[in-house]
């Protein structure tokens, strides 16, 4: 029996360490390409709530999105996701909110524009 407790204790410690590893790396992401100083306020909102809540991203924040970069994108959900106010999410669901989003700001950005 203390045999199995000592087994759960490493699991727990395993699986928290690497919990920390990704939010240190994130985090090293974030700052290196000074990620959180590329967008403005509302476009951060608006592509927040695309992705975490309902709603779309105007084709202007879609310009800032990318402008932003797909590494600095996805290093901020993922640190958004490992955020306790944001773990009883689902995961899958949000990931793929966050790709949809990336790849429809891509085509939204690289489409010409309408003539006038």
């Amino acid at each position: 029996m203390a045999g199995l407790n000592a087994y759960s204790l490493l699991v727990v410690l395993f699986i928290t360490s690497g919990v920390v590893i990704a939010t240190k790396e994130n985090n090293q992401i974030i700052i290196k390409n000074n990620c959180e100083a590329k967008m403005g306020m509302p476009c951060v909102w608006e592509v927040f709530n695309s992705i975490f809540k309902t709603g779309s991203v105007t084709s202007k924040c879609c310009g800032e999105l990318v402008v932003l970069g797909k590494v600095c994108h996805s290093a901020l959900v993922q640190r958004t996701l490992e955020s306790t106010n944001f773990q009883n999410l689902d995961r899958d669901t949000i990931i793929q909110k966050n790709i949809d989003t990336w790849n429809n700001c891509l085509v939204m950005t690289h489409s010409p524009s309408p003539s006038a």
